[in-house]
């Protein structure tokens, strides 16, 4: 199943005043030896989605120059027998990437719009931001979509923010506060699965979920897939830098391909 990843955004949240984060794209972003990007990637292709379109705007040449460039030695085993490099695993060798300029100030949708001719009229096809992590369950997610008569799933997520929400009552009495974390609220968390039935509903520079996914959920054909596990997205440097601390001390849940024995085929 064909992959889409939206990495054309401008990622101003990610910018810290110096250095690549500042002019690289944000899923070119490290989270240890490799870029956000990759992550994402690598959770797809370990569930035999190795097919991917890369929507790209903003600083494109970050991307494409990573991938032209690749060096597999960085994240795999390797013999040096004879002053040559013998790879005992490789992490790209079977993946398809198609590089699609879908504009510099395009919103998601219309990303989508402008990569549909390379999706060869599949009827099914999957698409995600290019910078959020998960440990979710791919393969239920499609198998579940692919049971019902619905034109999108999405996956949903409990609300991330730290904050609190304050409850007042008359002369500016706090009658609660409880955290927005417990609050019966899910968001968004992309990983979507899709059918062909969407793009009837993004109009021309509009946008996936607000356009999209709202119209098909007016008409019952939008589901949800409710995951509580572990959903990082990478918006700030904090963030980033969180991830990339936890990878460090090999705390990475997402990285679904170093810990399951057995590759689940598309």
């Amino acid at each position: 199943m064909k992959v889409v990843l939206f990495c054309g955004g401008y990622g101003m949240r990610m910018r810290s005043g110096a250095g690549i984060y500042d002019e690289a794209p944000k899923p070119m972003a490290m989270v240890g030896p490799r870029p956000l990007i990759w992550h994402v990637m690598r959770y797809y292709a370990h569930f035999g989605h190795s097919e991917f379109i890369l929507c790209l705007g903003y600083g494109a040449h970050h991307i494409k120059d990573f991938f032209l460039n690749y060096e597999e030695t960085t994240s795999n085993d390797f013999v040096l027998r004879g002053g040559r490099t013998e790879l005992l695993s490789t992490d790209i060798s079977d993946w398809t990437i198609t590089f699609a300029q879908t504009g510099i100030e395009s919103p998601i949708g219309e990303r989508l719009r402008r990569v549909r001719h390379h999706l060869d009229g599949d009827e099914m096809f999957l698409a995600n931001y290019a910078d959020v992590l998960t440990d979710a369950p791919l393969p239920q997610m499609i198998d579940r979509f692919a049971r019902r008569d619905a034109g999108a799933s999405m996956m949903v997520v409990p609300p991330q923010s730290s904050f609190h929400c304050v409850e007042l009552g008359e002369d500016g009495l706090v009658g609660g506060i409880t955290a927005v974390s417990d609050l019966p609220l899910w968001e968004n968390g992309g990983y979507f699965v899709l059918r062909q039935e969407v793009f009837d509903h993004i109009p021309e520079n509009g946008d996936l979920v607000a356009d999209g996914c709202a119209q098909l959920a007016k008409r019952g054909r939008l589901v949800a897939h409710q995951h509580r596990g572990f959903w990082k997205p990478t918006d700030t440097v904090k963030e980033r830098a969180a991830l990339d601390a936890a990878y460090a001390r090999g705390e990475r849940p997402w990285a679904v391909w170093e810990r399951d024995t057995a590759v689940v085929s598309a």
